[in-house]
């Protein structure tokens, strides 16, 4: 039987996120925002009431809209489009442009999870916030990439250590890991095939892992025979 203890430590959103966050309130105008979406170079802003709690995000794409939808003088886009995306055309503040409610992480939150939001509802950057709704920082993809830039003898001695030694209690010595720009290379002869898929798929988790390939000597495994004498 595998037994397995976790002991890897997974980079969470705090320790990649941006402090310095670009808000705004629910009043601010139409030009407002505009304005310092070119001079900040973002793409979003996140949303917050006096209380610093995020209440929704305005992104480009939001106040795209309006820039289309009112030039559109003979009303072709604006019949193929639906009421929401002309209610934002019609906005002039914030509040009238947002998209609520906002998809927000915590700092706690790993960055694994982070990548999987942006990835699943094509989402640039994402508001990080306290366990009270407050905005404490935000995630672009740019900063969930960054994971990838460990250096490769660090990957590599954590599968060592932490997947091989205390995750699966397997002995180093059976096993031949390489690392090259984050791709993990595995040889050697595991118990059983089970116990091979199970480190392939466990180092595959591990930070700034690209790729495992898998190449381990698995035990033949050879059919039952039932009949007569047996």
């Amino acid at each position: 039987m595998t037994v397995m203890k976790t002991t890897a430590m997974k980079t969470s959103v705090k320790d990649v996120m941006s402090t310095q966050v670009v808000a705004v309130k629910l009043g601010a105008s139409f030009k407002e925002m505009a304005s310092r979406l070119r001079q900040s170079r973002v793409s979003a802003f996140p949303v917050i009431d006096d209380d610093g709690k995020v209440i929704g995000v305005v992104s480009e794409a939001d106040m795209l809209a309006k820039e289309v939808l009112n030039a559109d003088h003979t009303g072709t886009i604006t019949a193929m489009l639906h009421r929401r995306e002309q209610d934002k055309a019609d906005g002039l503040t914030a509040r009238d442009l947002m998209t609520h409610p906002a998809v927000t992480v915590r700092p706690d939150d790993s960055v694994e999870q982070a990548a999987r939001l942006m990835y699943t509802l094509q989402i640039r950057r994402l508001p990080v916030i306290d366990h009270d709704g407050r905005l404490v920082g935000i995630i672009s993809r740019t900063d969930v990439l960054a994971v990838y830039d460990r250096p490769d003898d660090e990957i590599r001695q954590e599968i060592i250590d932490n997947v091989i030694v205390h995750g699966f209690l397997q002995d180093p010595e059976v096993f031949t890991v390489g690392v090259q720009a984050g791709v993990v290379t595995l040889e050697g002869s595991p118990e059983s095939a089970a116990l091979g898929h199970d480190l392939v798929r466990k180092m595959r988790h591990v930070q700034g892992v690209v790729a495992v390939r898998d190449r381990l000597s698995y035990p033949d495994v050879f059919p039952t025979v039932v009949g007569p004498g047996f």
